[in-house]
């Protein structure tokens, strides 16, 4: 039987026809390709948005339910117990700032600096008070005697000076130590005078402070060309108006305003705050003393958990490029050793 053969003038026609049959589906399915991604992304990412504000207003009410039992407790008197969820609202908020917007990150740490301030002057009114006793009569000197000279007056309480207001998150009363408007001295205080107390120094002119111990807020407001070297503190750090100094610090938060030409070596668990911040430079922390590691285990920071490099600036909204306010301190040019 004779094969059927099709002419060759019916065959040549269709060849272009055949290979476009071949081309467009490949075409087709490149396209498809591209758009199915395109749906992914966009599902993943609205679940992703979905997520983190399901996150968002969790933290939002769990956080004002633990900010109302602080402020209960500290109102009833119960302080230790106040000071432990405190510790444990500070905990949420670090762990919670990786999904949450800025302003939320800073209404929380706003709410937080209160609420240590609160428990700060709430210790310090039912501190008791120093029973009344009788001296007897100083003696007069015997004739020809020299009088004893005064001892010095040191400033380890510090005063708010005149015509100041109170800087964020600072008592609005005296402070329970520190120091103020002293000029080209050395300072330091040591664990019993630190542990667990809020801290203020202020108004310092060429001042090398020493802080060893375990200290539960310390505030740094209105210094030039200080040194400040402070051990492991319980909550926060706020810096505020000051210019070429080098603060050493080891801290849960750390926030800074209106700081300039200043060198930071931090230990921090949260990400830094910067806020109205120009020239300031960030290391990791590295001041040593004896005793450090029982002041490091009694403030409840994790040692191996440092934020030093991840700063926050309040002012610089792009996500695209550096903010040009802040920068790491090169490698070879950190200072290793301080004493």
């Amino acid at each position: 039987v004779e094969e059927l053969r099709v002419p060759a003038a019916f065959v040549a026609p269709l060849q272009p026809e055949m290979a476009a049959t071949v081309v467009l589906p490949e075409r087709l399915q490149r396209r498809e390709a591209e758009r199915q991604e395109g749906v992914e992304r966009q599902r993943q990412k609205k679940e992703a948005q979905v997520v983190k504000e399901e996150q968002s207003e969790f933290f939002v009410a769990a956080f004002a339910g633990e900010r109302k039992a602080v402020e209960a407790l500290t109102a009833a008197g119960q302080l230790e117990e106040a000071a432990a969820r405190l510790q444990g609202l500070q905990k949420l908020l670090t762990e919670s700032v990786r999904f949450l917007a800025p302003y939320e990150v800073r209404q929380g740490q706003e709410a937080v600096a209160r609420l240590q301030a609160d428990l700060a002057v709430r210790r310090q009114q039912l501190q008791p008070k120093k029973k009344f006793a009788f001296r007897a009569l100083k003696k007069e000197a015997a004739p020809g005697s020299e009088p004893r000279p005064a001892e010095p007056a040191w400033p380890v309480v510090a005063t708010q000076a005149p015509g100041h207001g109170t800087a964020e998150g600072e008592l609005s009363g005296p402070p329970l130590c520190g120091f103020s408007g002293v000029e080209d001295k050395e300072l330091e205080l040591g664990p019993p005078e630190l542990l667990q107390r809020d801290v203020v120094l202020s108004e310092l002119r060429g001042c090398r402070v020493r802080l060893r111990g375990n200290a539960n807020t310390l505030r740094v407001r209105d210094c030039r060309s200080c040194t400040v070297l402070c051990g492991p503190v319980s909550t926060s750090v706020l810096v505020d108006g000051c210019s070429d100094c080098v603060l050493v610090l080891a801290c849960q938060q750390l926030r800074t305003h209106r700081t300039h030409d200043s060198r930071f070596y931090v230990q921090v668990t949260s990400r830094a705050v910067i806020e109205d911040c120009t020239k300031v430079s960030f290391a990791p922390y590295t001041w040593s003393y004896p005793g450090i590691e029982g002041d490091f285990e009694s403030s409840g920071l994790d040692r191996n958990r440092n934020n030093w490099n991840l700063v926050d600036d309040f002012d610089w909204l792009a996500t695209d490029k550096p903010s040009p306010n802040w920068t790491l301190i090169p490698e070879p040019e950190r200072i290793s050793c301080w004493d």
